[in-house]
């Protein structure tokens, strides 16, 4: 099996999952062996996550998300918007039009959590 060259992109996929990964294995204060005989990645295969020398397969940084009980773009940056810069953007004029016309009576505060619903909607909507 010929093996692809990775971009540096790649690479520096590896480390930011290598860190994230060590990051939350010392916080859980469990071991790698936990991992790979709670959800099956060979020792072998985790060992290179945590290392940053292997890229993991979706299906794998889904096992291991769903281990952490975090989301998938908290271990690897390429699931979902990693930088935020979605979350940071306005909103569109109609998603505007729609918070401030749902009651025209209601205070700034509520209006602000309207739109707060819209955001949370939109960036739920990018995780389906």
């Amino acid at each position: 099996m010929a093996r692809t060259e990775l971009t540096p992109q790649d690479k520096e996929y590896k480390k930011i999952i290598s860190s994230r990964l060590n990051d939350l294995l010392s916080r859980s204060g469990r071991k790698q062996i936990d991992i790979t005989r709670s959800v099956g990645i060979p020792a072998s295969t985790l060992t290179g996550y945590f290392k940053g020398t292997r890229l993991p397969s979706p299906k794998n940084v889904e096992k291991l998300a769903e281990y952490f009980n975090v989301e998938k773009s908290d271990i690897d940056p390429r699931f979902g918007r990693d930088h935020k810069e979605d979350d940071e953007k306005p909103l569109t004029r109609n998603q505007k039009l729609i918070a401030y016309s749902i009651d025209p009576d209601i205070s700034d505060e509520e209006r602000q959590a309207i739109i707060e619903m819209v955001q949370a909607a939109k960036k739920f909507r990018r995780r389906i």
